[in-house]
C-alpha cells in the first residue's frame, strides 16, 4: 500500500515510478490555527487512551472511516511504526536530490537539521503513551542521490553518495538494494555496507515540484521550498507528509464533526495541532499490538 498525500498546487501531480496520485488544495488557502499546537514536546504526555470530551467522536469517525478505506489496513506491515520497530528506535533517510542547485556541505547539514526537527515534532507525541517503548526516536541520514556528483560540492564521507541511479523516471534515487520499500523482509544482504548502511525512507527533494507526496517509502516535497523553509520552526507540508508515512489519512472531502483547521486536513493548519497528534496516537494503539505489546 503507497499513501497519498498532495499539498497547495493548482493542478493534479502524479509522483512517478511509486504510483503515488494526489489531489490539490486551492492556491491562496488561508490556515486557521486551531487552539491547541503541539510544538514537539514529549512531556506530559498521556500514558493511556484519553483523548478530551469534545475529540472523542471525531477521532472514532476517522478510524471507522480508515477502517473502511484503506485495503490492507492490518495486513501493511511498512507504516513508519514497522520501520522504527524493526531499526529498534532510529529511522534511516536517503535524501534525492533531483535538481541542478549545487549543495554545500553546510546546506547539507541543514537539511538534515530541518528533516530531524520534523520528525521529532511527531515521535515526541507518542514517547510514553500506550507501551511505545523509545523516548527519542532519532533520524539518520546515511545517503544522498544525485545525477551529477558535482552538485555536491562536500568531499568528506559522512554519507553514502549514489551517482546516476535513477528511477523508471529519470529521477535519481539511492540504490534499492539498500531499500526498505524494496526489501521490506529487511534483506539487505547486496546492499554495499549491509544492513547498517540500508535507508528506510527517502527525502525527495525536487526542483520546481508544487506540492507533496508521502508514504511509507518517504516523503517528495520541492526542493527551493525545503532550502527556503529549513529554518522554520514547522515545514508543514514535510510534516503532513511524514503524517502520512505514519498512516494517517487525507481529508479532501470531509471533515470530522466538530474539528476545524488541522494539519492533515491540507492547507487548514501549518502545523501539529491537538487533533493530529490524537490520531497518531491512535493508529499506533491499534497497530501496537503486532509488536507483543
Amino acid at each position: 500500500m503507497v499513501l497519498r498525500s498532495i499539498r497547495r498546487a493548482l493542478v493534479a501531480l502524479v509522483v512517478g515510478a511509486l504510483g503515488v496520485l494526489g489531489l490539490v488544495t486551492p492556491a491562496g488557502a488561508v490556515a486557521v490555527p486551531p487552539s491547541v499546537s503541539v510544538s514537539g514536546s514529549g512531556s506530559g504526555v498521556a500514558a493511556d487512551w484519553n483523548p478530551p470530551a469534545h475529540l472523542v467522536q471525531p477521532l472514532d469517525e476517522v478510524w471507522r472511516h480508515v477502517e473502511s478505506t484503506y485495503p490492507d489496513l492490518y495486513g501493511f506491515r511498512n507504516y513508519g511504526w514497522d520501520q522504527v520497530m524493526a531499526n529498534s528506535g532510529r529511522i534511516a533517510y536517503c535524501v534525492r536530490w533531483e535538481s541542478d542547485q549545487p549543495v554545500s556541505a553546510q546546506l547539507r547539514d541543514e537539511i538534515h537539521a530541518a528533516l530531524k526537527r520534523q520528525s521529532k515534532k511527531w515521535a515526541d507525541t507518542v514517547a510514553g503513551f500506550e507501551g511505545f517503548p523509545y523516548q527519542n526516536v532519532p533520524v539518520d541520514i546515511v545517503g544522498w542521490a544525485v545525477k551529477d556528483r558535482a552538485t555536491l560540492q562536500w568531499s568528506d564521507s559522512s554519507v553514502d553518495i549514489y551517482t546516476n541511479v535513477l528511477d523508471g523516471g529519470g529521477a535519481p534515487q539511492c540504490a534499492p538494494d539498500c531499500g526498505r520499500f524494496f526489501h521490506q523482509n529487511g534483506d539487505y544482504s547486496r546492499c554495499p555496507g549491509g544492513a547498517a548502511r540500508h535507508y528506510d525512507q527517502s527525502l525527495w527533494l525536487t526542483k520546481g515540484f508544487q506540492g507533496g507526496a508521502g508514504g511509507d517509502w518517504g516523503q517528495r516535497i520541492g526542493s527551493e521550498y525545503m532550502v527556503g523553509a529549513r529554518f522554520q520552526e514547522d515545514i508543514h507540508i514535510l510534516e503532513h507528509e511524514i503524517g502520512h508515512t505514519y498512516g494517517l489519512d487525507d481529508f479532501y472531502d470531509w471533515t470530522p464533526t466538530g474539528v476545524g483547521g488541522f494539519l492533515m486536513k491540507a492547507g487548514s493548519a501549518t502545523y501539529i495541532t491537538e487533533f493530529d497528534m490524537w490520531m497518531y496516537r491512535d493508529f499506533w494503539r491499534h497497530v501496537k499490538g503486532r509488536y507483543g505489546l
